[in-house]
């Protein structure tokens, strides 16, 4: 009788962070987008943020990226490094400019939130102080979500076409391939029977994924929204 299939890295981690995990994937803002009905305002916020904070999830990435172990590992990450560099970001300038908002006046002293900081400094932190691995914990809770979020919501697109092609960025099967590819690089990476090990990768991944949920509640208006005082 063949062996029993081991359980990778990340679907222990996601198990682990469950509750924050669907309070991100199936918060309100994202029903609302999925419905076509997000007020006009509430998403422009949300890009204005987005924007300052996937320059430095980009960031992280290229850290992280400067320690894959090998070359499988190099391919994996400059692919998710490329992704946001050169689809992301450019997309979301777009969306703000479509909702009536100026990516020329973003700037992250005078826009930056508390949550943006937070989550951005906490990303940079892991890939810098860790390794390979503790980045990728850092970073797969953000990119994995979306594909999560996503998916159900492209089954029947929203009428709003800005909310529409929100959802197809990350509903696609190109989208869905990449977080297969770097879910798969953690699970070659960690061994999930290293309890040491998984204690801290697990605390550097759900601390990840409240991030998100907090972003969501900035972006919708429930956490207060100031730029950083200088």
């Amino acid at each position: 009788m063949p062996g029993k299939k081991r359980v990778g890295v990340s679907r222990l981690l996601h198990r682990r962070g469950l509750a924050a995990w669907a309070a991100a994937t199936n918060h309100p803002m994202v029903r609302e987008i999925g419905a076509g009905t997000l007020p006009r305002e509430k998403f422009r916020r949300y890009f204005e943020q987005n924007i300052l904070y996937l320059e430095d999830y980009a960031r992280a990435i290229a850290l992280i990226v400067g320690k894959a172990p090998d070359h499988p590992a190099l391919l994996c990450l400059t692919r998710f490094l490329s992704q946001i560099v050169e689809n992301e970001i450019p997309a979301n300038w777009r969306f703000l400019e479509r909702l009536g908002g100026d990516q020329h006046e973003i700037d992250p002293i005078d826009t930056m939130g508390p949550v943006t900081y937070g989550y951005t400094r906490h990303l940079l932190h892991a890939a810098q102080q860790g390794d390979c691995a503790d980045g990728l914990a850092a970073v797969l809770p953000c990119q994995w979500s979306y594909r999560e979020l996503a998916k159900p919501l492209a089954e029947a697109l929203p009428d709003n076409p800005v909310h529409a092609d929100w959802i197809r960025m990350f509903g696609d099967d190109d989208y869905d391939a990449l977080v297969e590819q770097t879910t798969g690089l953690l699970d070659r990476l960690a061994d999930p029977n290293d309890a040491a090990r998984m204690r801290v990768l697990s605390w550097i991944f759900e601390t990840s994924t409240r991030f998100e949920v907090e972003f969501w509640d900035m972006a919708y208006g429930e956490i207060e929204q100031r730029g950083l005082e200088r």
